[in-house]
């Protein structure tokens, strides 16, 4: 009882924060930098330890220099997150731009349905908000509950705000049945780490061992969707572009595995362009393959469990 009435103060303020204009709330973001970057430290060596293994050939100036943005911008997009509650669909649309939406359209208009890839890049939280706002099919970002109940649903109803119809990870095959005849969008994380009993495909990724999730692939090759890649740039605090990227149109088509690697290259490709916008603090590579799985496998880069 005690952990839910503080919770529905911690709600209160957030939803009271959240009223404030944004140029506001980035004074708020900058001191709020400080506090987590350079007091407390937050998950700095878990950032600086991800930002070694993936750009080993980086001078360590260079290191420092994506980690300080990196901070910056996680900070940035705290507050960014806590307006989605207020945000209006005018200023929504000024801030996250889509590009290519006519080939998704295509399809839609066609009564046909698509899916989308994401990651946890740039304000992938305010991106996944607009797709209801940009296309004129229904929308169902795939996502994972929060431990919290009283906090997942709150984030629930912030991001259905505009139209989006979030479906609990556990709950996508069901949804896409239930959403049959209908054209319709499907959004996947596709840098969401699978647990380790669900490691059943290692690749490299970032110059790193990774285990990736099979469900956008499976999903994909099931029902012969086209494939889209949400690659999304920063343009500046609180700006957003969005590229429709078609990187699999007939996916029946593939090679098993073939679909996994394309978006995994893809990410990897966007976040060497810009790297300081995807979430370093995440310990995306905590799981490791078995050594005896590895051994046992003709192909070192590729292994189904």
């Amino acid at each position: 009882m005690i952990q839910k009435a503080i919770s529905w103060l911690g709600i209160f303020f957030l939803s009271a924060l959240s009223l404030l204009p944004l140029s506001i709330l980035y004074v708020l973001a900058d001191i709020f930098y400080i506090v987590i970057y350079h007091i407390f430290g937050y998950r700095r060596k878990v950032v600086r330890g991800n930002l070694m293994n993936a750009f080993p050939k980086k001078s360590m100036v260079e290191i420092n220099s994506i980690e300080k943005k990196y901070y910056k911008f996680l900070s940035s997009l705290i507050f960014e997150v806590i307006k989605m509650k207020s945000i209006s669909k005018t200023q929504l649309q000024k801030r996250v731009k889509f590009k290519n939406v006519d080939l998704v359209e295509a399809y839609l208009q066609n009564n046909e349905s698509v899916l989308f890839c994401s990651s946890h890049y740039g304000n992938y939280e305010w991106v996944c908000m607009a797709i209801g706002l940009t296309f004129s099919g229904a929308h169902y970002p795939i996502y994972k509950p929060l431990s919290s109940e009283v906090f997942d649903n709150w984030f629930f109803n912030m991001r259905c705000r505009f139209g989006n119809r979030m479906v609990a990870m556990r709950q996508t095959l069901r949804a896409i049945q239930s959403s049959k005849g209908t054209a319709n969008m499907f959004t996947f994380g596709s840098d969401q780490a699978p647990s380790k009993d669900e490691s059943n495909y290692w690749t490299t990724f970032l110059n790193q061992e990774a285990s990736i999730q099979l469900g956008i692939e499976k999903i994909a090759k099931k029902t012969n969707r086209p494939v889209f890649y949400l690659k999304i740039s920063y343009l500046k605090r609180g700006y957003y572009e969005v590229d429709c990227v078609p990187i699999c149109l007939h996916p029946k088509e593939t090679a098993e595995f073939e679909i996994t690697e394309m978006h995994t290259h893809f990410l990897e490709e966007m976040i060497k362009e810009q790297p300081a916008y995807w979430l370093w603090s995440h310990r995306r590579w905590k799981h490791k393959q078995d050594r005896k799985t590895v051994e046992s496998s003709s192909d070192n880069d590729k292994i189904p469990a």
